[in-house]
């Protein structure tokens, strides 16, 4: 068995943006909570072996929640990824607690030392209101994205945006070329463009999530001509197992992705997902997809 990518997850339920295209709230709780709760370290140690024996070159910590409301579960998670020296470890995030300073340099620096290589950014494009409206509808202001991709550089990260394509954010080649030009200016190293995903309705915990994700998805058509756009602008670099395309455009790296688990063949996964629980899975949506 090749496994792509070993996913972990930190924190708890609890997050501190309020996105209505919410992957929580898109997939079942699996176990998980608002309550912080403390891994599994027995069965940690295993799914990491497994990993390791699979081929994984990248490790994402991730949440059901925001990991960085709890960095104390970060850092441990990072010590205990160590003695395996993955090459790549990345940290998903919407950026927020960095961004307000609840991270602080020290911390930073000791994820750098622990190995941590990339962080990546959630956002719906570069619109700051567009993003405001997303994440943080209760706050006045989205946050200073150039100063916490300065910041990031600074603790020796590099960064990827992930961006969700909505209807109303990037749906257009001329959207897209926005982007692209602002990951240059700010010397972004990766970015990934993915539209959002419509979920199972049979799997959705909470059905406004899917209303809203099949209200604001980016109509095929508008999908396929930015597709087309980066096709005919952009020299193609890697296609990964899993479907994603990653691109060349002008210099910037471009992945155009999918934003849930695409169905693996038999001999490849896409990903190995460990729960705090101590249960291994290798698909967000289906609770049937458990390895341990």
């Amino acid at each position: 068995m090749r496994i792509q990518t070993f996913s972990v997850i930190a924190g708890s339920a609890a997050c501190n943006a309020r996105c209505p295209f919410c992957v929580s709230r898109m997939t079942p709780p699996q176990g998980m909570s608002l309550k912080l709760p403390e891994p599994h370290w027995r069965n940690f140690a295993k799914a990491c072996a497994l990993a390791q024996q699979a081929g994984v070159t990248t490790v994402l910590i991730t949440g059901k929640g925001e990991p960085t409301l709890f960095p104390d579960q970060v850092t441990a998670y990072l010590a205990a990824l160590a003695p395996y020296r993955f090459p790549f470890v990345e940290l998903q995030s919407n950026g927020i607690a960095i961004a307000d300073g609840r991270i602080d340099d020290a911390t930073l620096a000791d994820w750098y030392k622990l190995g941590l290589t990339t962080v990546i950014i959630s956002i719906t494009g570069i619109d700051p209101q567009i993003n405001r409206d997303v994440y943080l509808p209760h706050r006045e202001a989205y946050i200073d994205l150039v100063a916490l991709i300065a910041r990031l550089h600074r603790a020796g990260f590099s960064v990827r945006l992930g961006c969700v394509a909505l209807a109303q954010g990037v749906s257009t080649p001329e959207r897209l070329q926005d982007l692209l030009a602002f990951a240059r200016a700010n010397q972004v190293e990766q970015l990934t463009v993915r539209p959002v995903t419509t979920p199972d309705p049979g799997t959705v915990q909470d059905l406004s999530v899917f209303e809203w994700t099949r209200d604001h998805a980016v109509p095929e058509h508008a999908w396929k001509a930015l597709v087309t756009w980066v096709e005919a602008n952009g020299n193609r670099l890697l296609q990964l197992a899993h479907g994603a395309v990653v691109f060349d455009v002008g210099g910037q790296n471009l992945c155009l992705s999918n934003c849930l688990t695409i169905r693996p063949d038999e001999e490849e996964l896409r990903q190995l997902i460990f729960f705090p629980d101590g249960h291994l899975r290798y698909d967000w949506q289906y609770a049937g997809a458990i390895l341990l």
